[in-house]
């Protein structure tokens, strides 16, 4: 009979940081079921033990690692074969949970997602088509990547790289046009749409939706639709973001009443400079800022980059993804250096950012600078991450898998009325004492922490192994022994024997 403590145990060893290969492999016994979602999904692994979960049987064993943001995007993408819809479904849509930006899966990885066919007669619980769409919102496929699609030597990504029309350079949509292949042919086609204001009318749809937005917002726009809408005071905002909308028509939005759309025509990269000059001097101070901001020329790429930031706090922006149109490196170093702190805080999430600019923005005086630079940038200074940590609880799942939050010298935080923030600190092995008094703390979490600390004397580990509160997190020490970890496993009915 195994013990009463059994699955405890088992999630304890799995998320073990000392535990040996040996260990870990015991722990893909169908008997060790309880584990698997910590051992697969959420800890880094040796490469032995990679390979047998790759080849474990089990569904949950190989869609856990398919989801593990801590294992590398080149041994996730062994995956890609999967027999299992399932598990192949899990790679595309990335590691789990979505926290921040992720590393791109490798391009033969990305090649065989996006050109899979569906599999008729097979099991149709996910199709490939909806595999792609999980691939597509996952992170996962780079803009380079996209970029390189419409020259690739595979028809089926060409026609893919059609569906971007608005991003590709005039030389690329005519080689799609002409490309040999009557399927990326016919693509293009359809896609160049975009750009023909006719067909933009045609298919315009009358109620609001997504797709109506889209339209208005990116696509070319008839005379017809722009003075309906002039007319009826409708889908404003999309006319003024919009890159198409005639510049007559641009200049009755930026005198419109609603200050809102005028902010919103003041971000646009092709002002007139004596439309810009009248929106730097609008009576609402959101309208003077997007219009002072940043002086002409502008591009596209830019006033996105600004988009991204403009309203919101840096915990509600976090961490941001590459876009498919990325402004030079130059822009966000100027950005770094800029007296207005709504452009540093544009440079502080590009992570290319160089260390000195780095250094500059870790001491800036607005805070949104300095923990957009946490969230996103690798040369992030420890200190800097755990102010973020600290102020941002929206966050902290995305910054406890950064390398660069400090994990000791947290004395002070024992006490902290947060208990995220006290958890953290329990696991700190550079504490003066051990954290005994955190044992008994009213989070689980908290008592987790404290007890796989390994400042703990041997004897209260042991102790605590019997403990219902503790025992988890007492398996997870990193001072308990292999042949202790072995001995955890055996009360818990494993059988001594690694997975073949």
């Amino acid at each position: 009979m195994p013990s009463p403590f059994a699955e405890l145990w088992l999630r304890g060893v799995a998320a073990n940081p000392a535990a040996p290969s040996e260990v870990l492999l015991r722990l893909l016994d169908p008997a060790a079921c309880a584990a698997w979602k910590v051992l697969c999904e959420e800890r880094d692994l040796p490469a032995d033990v990679v390979d047998a979960v790759i080849a474990h049987p089990e569904r949950a064993v190989r869609r856990g690692l398919a989801r593990n943001h801590h294992v590398g995007p080149v041994q996730r993408g062994r995956l890609v074969n999967d027999p299992d819809p399932r598990v192949r479904g899990a790679l595309a849509s990335g590691p789990y949970p979505r926290l921040g930006r992720v590393e791109a899966l490798p391009e033969d990885v990305l090649e065989t997602l996006l050109t899979a066919q569906g599999d008729i007669g097979h099991d149709r619980i996910l199709t490939a088509d909806e595999i792609r769409q999980e691939l597509e919102f996952s992170g996962q496929i780079p803009p380079s990547f996209q970029h390189k699609m419409a020259d690739h030597a595979n028809p089926e990504l060409r026609v893919r790289a059609a569906r971007l029309w608005l991003w590709l350079t005039p030389g690329q949509r005519d080689a799609l046009l002409a490309d040999p292949d009557p399927g990326v042919r016919d693509a293009a086609r359809v896609e160049s749409r975009v750009l023909d204001a006719a067909s933009m009318e045609a298919e315009l749809p009358e109620p609001d939706c997504h797709h109506r937005g889209l339209l208005l917002g990116e696509y070319a726009v008839s005379r017809a639709v722009v003075e309906a809408c002039l007319a009826a005071g409708r889908d404003l905002l999309s006319l003024a973001r919009n890159r198409h909308t005639p510049a007559d028509a641009v200049a009755r939005l930026a005198r419109h009443p609603d200050p809102s759309v005028r902010a919103r025509v003041a971000s646009r990269a092709d002002l007139d400079p004596s439309l810009l000059a009248e929106l730097a001097d609008d009576p609402h101070g959101a309208v003077r800022t997007r219009a002072l901001l940043q002086p002409l020329p502008r591009t596209w790429a830019q006033r996105g980059a600004i988009d991204r930031i403009v309203g919101r706090t840096a915990e509600e922006i976090g961490p941001v993804a590459e876009m498919l149109a990325e402004p030079d490196a130059s822009w966000y170093e100027a950005c770094a250096v800029s007296v207005h702190p709504l452009l540093r805080r544009v440079a502080a999430t590009w992570p290319s950012l160089p260390e000195e600019l780095v250094k500059r923005l870790a001491g800036d005086p607005d805070p949104h600078v300095r923990h957009l630079l946490a969230y996103n940038h690798p040369l992030a200074p420890p200190d800097i991450v755990l102010d973020a940590f600290l102020a941002a609880p929206r966050r902290r799942p995305y910054l406890l898998t950064l390398p660069h939050l400090p994990r000791t010298g947290l004395q002070r935080f024992l006490d902290h009325e947060d208990p995220d923030v006290r958890a953290l600190a329990a696991a700190d092995t550079t504490l003066d004492q051990p954290p005994i008094h955190l044992l008994t703390d009213p989070e689980a979490r908290v008592r987790r922490a404290a007890a796989a600390n390994p400042l703990l004397p041997p004897d209260l580990t042991r102790t605590l192994l019997e403990n219902p509160e503790t025992a988890e997190g007492a398996a997870a020490n990193p001072s308990v022994s292999t042949e202790r970890l072995h001995g955890l496993l055996d009360l818990s009915g494993l059988a001594r024997r690694a997975l073949q």
